[in-house]
């Protein structure tokens, strides 16, 4: 009788295990969820640390030479030189 009782109590203990492993917090269902968005973070991030990447080389292009201002003012602001004609070709 009273290994009968024993037995009965393990099994009730692997339910619940198993119940909080399958169902409950922490279990796997939510351990994956967890995964894939820590996945789709660091996809977010990376696309990030490359977009800042390519901002510090414009930054620093920037800061050595004006031939990157002169550019930029003519390709974003339409900017020209004193006695310069500006002809843009559109296909």
């Amino acid at each position: 009788m009273n290994g009968r009782i024993v037995a009965v109590l393990l099994i009730a203990l692997l339910g619940v295990v198993q119940g909080q492993l399958w169902f409950g917090r922490g279990s796997v269902s939510e351990v994956r969820q967890m995964q894939q968005k820590l996945e789709d973070q660091k996809a977010r991030n990376t696309a990030a640390q490359q977009g800042n990447e390519r901002l510090r080389a414009e930054v620093r292009d920037l800061k050595e030479g004006l031939e990157t201002v002169e550019e930029k003012a003519r390709s974003e602001l339409g900017m020209v030189k004193p006695n310069e004609v500006y002809v843009q070709i559109v296909k």
